[in-house]
């Protein structure tokens, strides 16, 4: 039980100083002997022992956030189970994150983190995968574009990406100041991504 209690502090301590090192300095600049010694491992091959490769790392980290966003996200389909109101789905996509941050205290840096990993191709495949079996996300998308039957399904999928990315790297610039103020951060981001979904298709566009 010892054991396996150290061994599990151990693989803690690893994941939360690979998060702040990738976040600093960029999940490509970061090598696993670094996060080793960064989290004061007598062997620097310890990532790999207790992980394996750095793909395997960064989907841990994932995972351990995933879990507090996603209880969120069910309090929040029970609360607009239900509601036709688009600004009530785009809150299940934004609260779910910034109410997270603000329960990591600061600093924080998953934010950081996860706006580097939607920015390199590989590594955002990777936390897609890893977050594909996340039932109650695709819940909230079905709701919202139900709230936009005028938008193709194409067009519902850009503008999710889009929301995506305004959300992930807006946090992560509200994560960096000293002391964000997440609620505020929350209203501002809503009010921009259901301007976003509300904003008109050009023809070119369909």
């Amino acid at each position: 039980m010892e054991g396996t209690r150290r061994v599990e502090h151990t693989r803690q301590r690893i994941i939360e100083t690979a998060e702040r090192l990738f976040a600093e300095h960029g999940v490509f600049s970061i090598s696993n002997r670094q996060i080793s010694e960064a989290a004061d491992q007598g062997n620097n091959a310890a990532v790999n022992y207790h992980f394996g490769t750095k793909a395997d790392l960064i989907r841990a980290i994932v995972r351990r956030h995933a879990e507090g966003m996603d209880r969120i996200r069910g309090e929040l389909l029970a609360r607009y189970d239900g509601s036709t109101e688009l600004r009530d789905w785009v809150a299940c996509v934004v609260l779910p994150v910034t109410g997270h941050l603000a329960e990591l205290g600061a600093p924080s840096w998953y934010a950081r983190f996860a706006a580097q990993v939607m920015t390199e191709p590989k590594l955002r495949e990777l936390a897609a995968t890893e977050l594909g079996e996340v039932t109650l996300l695709r819940a909230i998308h079905t709701a919202l574009h139900r709230c936009l039957p005028e938008l193709t399904a194409a067009v519902c999928a850009e503008r999710d990406d889009m929301a995506r990315t305004l959300l992930m790297h807006f946090c992560a610039q509200r994560e960096r100041t000293a002391d964000p103020d997440w609620p505020a951060t929350a209203t501002i981001l809503i009010d921009a991504i259901v301007g976003l979904y509300r904003a008109p298709v050009s023809g070119a566009a369909h």
